[in-house]
């Protein structure tokens, strides 16, 4: 909205103070350290040693690793269909530059409304439901928005999905803040990010080379086999084949959530560390 008020450099402009602004009032605010433990401890003393330990804690606690499997994985298959969305809109919408800001302005009022319906909820008591069900909500909503072809599918697709991200991201967060102490927390969580998104990186190559150089010429029209078969599902013509990357990496998230639940030190991981301030 702003963007077709004012432009591109004010609305940077605008970005940038509020992200000075936001650094102000962290800076303002005391951050206390919390005691010594016996973790904190082991963690030795120095950048390496510090940063190591934080991978050794996670990969001796199979739940803990677990989760962040589930993470790894959902975020590699969820990553195919991100990367592949505006170009998606584009090229379905004819290059509409108004549909693809009402997508994308729906999928930041949805994050917004969500961590407002997370604030107010809590969440699941079970926080684990949180992440895995989650996963599958959200393949769910991704495999809508990969079969959509209207503009209104896309908006309630992309605005359901944006909107579970709290919930996901909220029960991992409290999982892990209530289990790991809080003096190796930095440590501990900066590995858990590393190999959260590690395949950050490697989504656009694998999605953009699958779009590109696969199924967008073979889904151009319906002589292709590929078309013949997948284009009931998904269409032809021009996004017809990121829709379908977009389709098939939603079920990988599906099954994500769902066989979460078939291993016990990833559904049961709440009962199965203790707290950290557990007496």
């Amino acid at each position: 909205v702003l963007y077709s008020l004012v432009g591109l450099t004010p609305l940077l402009l605008f970005d940038v103070v509020t992200f000075v602004l936001a650094v102000l009032v962290l800076a303002a605010i005391h951050v206390p350290q919390p005691e010594r433990t016996d973790a904190g401890k082991a963690a030795g003393n120095g950048l390496l040693s510090e940063a190591a330990y934080g991978f050794r804690y996670i990969f001796s606690r199979p739940s803990l690793l677990g989760l962040q499997l589930v993470f790894l994985i959902g975020n590699l298959f969820s990553g195919l269909a991100w990367n592949l969305l505006t170009p998606m809109v584009l090229a379905r919408s004819g290059q509409n530059e108004l549909v693809l800001g009402t997508v994308l302005s729906a999928g930041s009022i949805g994050g917004v409304l969500g961590g407002i319906a997370i604030t107010a909820w809590g969440g699941f008591k079970r926080r684990v439901h949180g992440v895995l069900l989650g996963h599958a909500l959200l393949g769910l909503v991704q495999l809508a928005l990969g079969l959509g072809q209207t503009p209104i599918i896309w908006i309630v697709a992309v605005f359901l999905d944006v909107a579970l991200i709290p919930l996901i991201n909220t029960s991992n967060q409290a999982i892990w803040q209530a289990k790991v102490a809080p003096d190796v927390q930095g440590r501990v969580f900066a590995a858990r990010r590393l190999i959260a998104w590690i395949t950050n990186p490697l989504t656009p190559l694998i999605g953009g080379l699958l779009a590109d150089r696969a199924l967008e010429p073979a889904m151009r029209d319906g002589a292709s086999a590929a078309a013949q078969v997948f284009g009931p599902f998904v269409g032809v013509g021009p996004g017809a084949g990121m829709g379908l990357v977009m389709a098939m990496s939603s079920i990988g998230v599906i099954l994500v959530g769902v066989l979460g639940y078939s291993f016990r030190t990833v559904r049961d991981a709440e009962a199965l560390l203790p707290d950290h301030n557990a007496t």
